[in-house]
């Protein structure tokens, strides 16, 4: 259980940037990441997607293998992120909390949409498999390559 690519994006609706390591503060989440310090819904700090999930969704619909395509944080690998739903876990030196699961959004159907599947079908395709959103407990870093621990 890994963490195999890890993504901010410093403004709503910019690019997403690729990191190699990040650093997480309790309570307000990514430093540099357009979410950090907000807190409109639980679980802002942080999303995690498996990239088992996109790998499938992209051979299921003829794409390229792109880990950034859900805007999710941190693209994992070995984990059923939705067995983390309140579970404490470690990532790196960090320590969260899965809040919920990350269900898809409207922005996501639009942003995945395209001549063969419509906005509705890619919602509809990702739920369940959206990822999770997380609460930063303790704060540290987290790098690609970080192995995730569940707390007993």
């Amino acid at each position: 259980m890994i963490v195999e690519r890890i993504f901010i994006s410093r403004e709503p609706g910019g690019a997403q940037q690729a990191c190699e390591s990040i650093r997480v503060e309790r309570g307000a989440g990514i430093v540099g990441d357009r979410h950090f310090g907000r807190s409109d819904w639980p679980g802002q700090n942080l999303t995690l997607v498996e990239a088992e999930e996109i790998a499938c969704f992209c051979a299921e619909t003829g794409r390229p293998d792109e880990p950034a395509i859900t805007r999710r944080n941190l693209v994992t690998r070995g984990v059923h992120l939705n067995d983390l739903v309140g579970k404490t876990f470690t990532i790196g030196s960090a320590t969260l909390h899965g809040i919920e699961t990350c269900e898809p959004c409207g922005d996501l159907g639009r942003a995945l949409a395209d001549d063969t599947l419509s906005a509705t079908a890619v919602v509809k395709r990702w739920v369940g498999r959206g990822g999770l959103r997380a609460t930063v407990i303790d704060s540290g870093e987290i790098g690609v390559g970080a192995t995730i621990t569940v707390d007993a």
